[in-house]
């Protein structure tokens, strides 16, 4: 699946890489705002953005977000089907619609086929626990992982129908255990690219944890081919938590990596704070980089030594390893000011060479070329 038709496009599905989607929280009519959020998520790395189309006043704001967003724009339809046709004539990406709270979406299935299969617009079919179709919700008793996955199916059915393929469907639930069923069931029923998402995840430390125990148990399975991370928080913070689910599945390249001990009887230094500090004075640093910091001598010198940089503490001082070797020894208070250092002088001997350092996992970048 191609979303988008110029150099913003992004494939999704297939060997292309997972992608990392978010939603805007500004009114969509405000061009400007929605723009500049826009602006801000593409800087944190998002790849995909939604927009919120719940009047007409968003709808005919479409047109120039559209053209000038730097990130392919799907526009999220419900209750009014129109809206999917303004959506399509504008020239968003794809178009997000949820059969559960469309009147009379069925019929207008046909129309709405014809338009994006014209227009070479994606649809997302997308299922929610809170707005399951009342048919089904009066079948199964409640959104249940089996009613979730019915409801997508037929859907779908009824845009195959008519032709219609170029279909991404999401199942989403804010219990991850009742997510993780949903899309297993329907990933073994359909070849279609499938969005993953825990809807209502919660509040920024409990979506989190939701997010990543759902993300990671399916990714790990191949399941999924594009996430969004639904927090209580800015948009940015989403995408800033998918990208590090990515990362800690080596499904993307990864950069600032710190390992780090958690701490114990044994520590001599307080390690929370040497990591906090040392993770600070990296900040931004874009090339992949793992940084051991350890507290003890116990794992800190075997930690330290796998790592790119790291630091083994005790005594009141910290052995400093670069690439494996030992190559300092110096006082804590000269620790976090040396790693930061020698971290500054590896991504530039790595960007001067073309190279990354040593001790990264595997990377998955390069999408497939389009058909």
């Amino acid at each position: 699946m191609r979303l988008g038709h110029d150099d913003r496009a992004v494939l999704v599905g297939g060997d292309a890489p997972v992608s990392v989607q978010s939603m805007t929280t500004t009114v969509t009519a405000d061009v400007n705002a929605t723009l500049q959020q826009i602006a801000e998520l593409t800087a944190s790395g998002c790849q995909i953005v939604r927009v919120a189309v719940p009047s007409a006043d968003d709808a005919e704001a479409l047109p120039e977000i559209a053209r000038k967003s730097q990130i392919p724009v799907v526009a999220d339809i419900h209750f009014q089907p129109r809206y999917v046709f303004a959506a399509i004539d504008a020239g968003c990406a794809a178009v997000r619609v949820n059969p559960g709270n469309i009147k009379a979406f069925d019929d207008k299935v046909a129309q709405i086929a014809k338009a994006a299969g014209e227009a070479r617009v994606p649809i997302r079919i997308g299922v929610n626990a809170g707005s399951l179709d009342r048919r089904l919700l009066a079948k199964y008793g409640s959104a249940t992982a089996d009613a979730l996955v019915e409801s997508a199916l037929w859907e779908c059915s009824l845009f195959e129908e008519h032709g219609f393929r170029d279909l991404k469907i999401s199942v989403k639930h804010h219990d991850p255990v009742v997510m993780i069923a949903a899309y297993r069931k329907l990933a073994a029923a359909c070849d279609h690219p499938l969005h993953l998402g825990v809807t209502e995840a919660g509040p920024r430390f409990q979506g989190t944890v939701k997010s990543a125990v759902a993300f990671g148990a399916l990714l790990a399975e191949g399941i999924g081919d594009t996430i969004r991370v639904s927090l209580s928080a800015p948009p940015a913070e989403e995408v800033k938590v998918g990208i590090a689910i990515l990362e800690a599945l080596g499904l993307r390249q990864r950069r600032l990596e710190i390992v780090s001990c958690p701490s114990c009887g044994r520590a001599q230094v307080d390690v929370y704070k040497l990591a906090d500090e040392v993770t600070a004075g990296l900040d931004g640093l874009e090339v992949p980089l793992r940084v051991a910091v350890m507290g003890c001598v116990v794992n800190g010198p075997g930690e330290a030594r796998e790592a790119d940089l790291g630091v083994a503490s005790g005594n009141g001082k910290g052995q400093i390893f670069v690439k494996g070797e030992v190559i300092a020894t110096v006082p804590e208070s000269k620790i976090v000011e040396t790693l930061v250092e020698n971290a500054l002088r590896l991504a530039e001997e790595a960007a001067g060479d073309g190279r990354a350092p040593a001790g990264k996992p595997q990377i998955i970048t390069d999408a497939p070329a389009p058909n």
